[in-house]
């Protein structure tokens, strides 16, 4: 009987480990599953008028995994919406892009940003004006300023004659913008500025490249 509740004992103990083992063995590959990910994205930053509309567009691109509305650009430490509003912040409404370079390329995020807004226009992007809605193109590394500074050349030669008035400045800092902001046109549909000016923008964008947009899940 002793010895049988020893066997037994002991079976459950080497039962015990052998989960223990597993559970961690799961917890690692996990881990490492979530490392990889995470070291494969990258982020882009952008602002080109409301970061409602912004935030939108770029989420409907293929590759991108989250687009996060915020401030960049100005001199202002912890700007919020009501403080940026005022114009004296140097702060622009922008837009942090998460994406996966393997699917989406740097190059292709500045095809979707100039193409996706009138970056002649000073200051705004109808219906909204001030320096807050500002047109910016953030870069980190001397890669991508060449290749924002190449993509305004072309597009001045080809299109726009000259007339971008597009910032082109490094990323400093990006201050998150408020919860509620966050995914504010898929959340709102109802709001009337979204209707009338959000989910129109988005439209055109879509009409426009087709190509470049995520598959609609059934």
């Amino acid at each position: 009987m002793k010895i049988f509740k020893v066997v037994t004992v002991f079976t459950a103990i080497v039962l015990a480990i052998t989960l223990l083992s597993f559970s961690h063995k799961e917890e690692e590959k996990q881990k490492e599953t979530s490392e990889v990910v995470l070291s494969e994205t990258k982020v882009a930053y952008f602002a080109s008028g409301c970061f409602w509309c912004v935030e939108a567009i770029f989420e409907s691109v293929n590759g991108v995994e989250e687009a996060v509305s915020g401030y960049a650009g100005g001199h202002t430490k912890n700007p919020t919406y009501k403080t940026i509003g005022t114009g004296r912040t140097g702060h622009a409404e922008s837009v942090a892009v998460y994406y996966n370079p393997k699917k989406v390329s740097f190059q292709m995020l500045v095809t979707v940003f100039f193409g996706s807004h009138d970056p002649t226009t000073k200051n705004g992007q109808h219906p909204d004006y001030g320096s807050q809605y500002r047109s910016i193109a953030f870069y980190k590394t001397e890669e991508e300023k060449q290749i924002l500074e190449n993509t305004i050349e072309r597009l001045n030669k080809d299109v726009y004659q000259g007339k971008i008035v597009t910032e082109v400045k490094k990323m400093e800092k990006f201050y998150p913008a408020e919860e509620y902001h966050q995914n504010y046109e898929r959340l709102h549909p109802e709001n009337p500025y979204v209707q009338k000016v959000s989910i129109p923008r988005l439209n055109r964008f879509k009409r426009k490249f087709p190509e470049l947009l995520k598959k609609e899940k059934h």
